[in-house]
Formats: structure tokens, C-alpha cells, sequence
């Protein structure tokens, strides 16, 4: 395990759809992300799983200031 990381079984996943709820954007952007590569995902059966701290973690370094 790498330092700072938390075990899996600590590791809250969300939905694409739960995803999509938090960053106020469509599910089709948040599987752009996922596929792009931008957003770290597992992938479950047919479905994608995002660690909440990947969100929280994406959100944060594409924050940008207006002047």
C-alpha cells in the first residue's frame, strides 16, 4: 500500500450517477472523464465505480481562480 492510501475495505465508491450529482454535470461527462483517464474508476460487471475521494481529489485540482 502506498503511503497515504487507505485500505479498500475504508474506500467509499460512488455511482457515475452519484458522480454526476456531486460535480453538477451530466453522466455522460463523468464517463468521458473515466475513459480519458482524468478520473480513476473500477470497473464492476458493466458498470464504473469512482473512489469519492478521486472525486473530492479532481474537483480540488481543476478549481481555478477569475479574476
Amino acid at each position: 500500500m502506498v503511503s497515504g492510501e487507505r485500505p479498500l475495505n475504508e474506500v467509499n465508491f460512488l455511482t457515475v450517477a452519484e458522480v454526476a450529482a456531486v460535480m453538477r454535470v451530466s453522466k455522460m461527462t463523468v464517463y468521458r472523464l473515466v475513459h480519458s483517464g482524468e478520473m480513476p474508476a473500477i470497473r464492476v460487471g458493466r458498470s464504473f465505480r469512482v473512489p469519492e475521494q478521486a472525486v473530492h481529489d479532481y474537483l480540488r485540482d481543476s478549481y481555478v481562480e477569475t479574476a
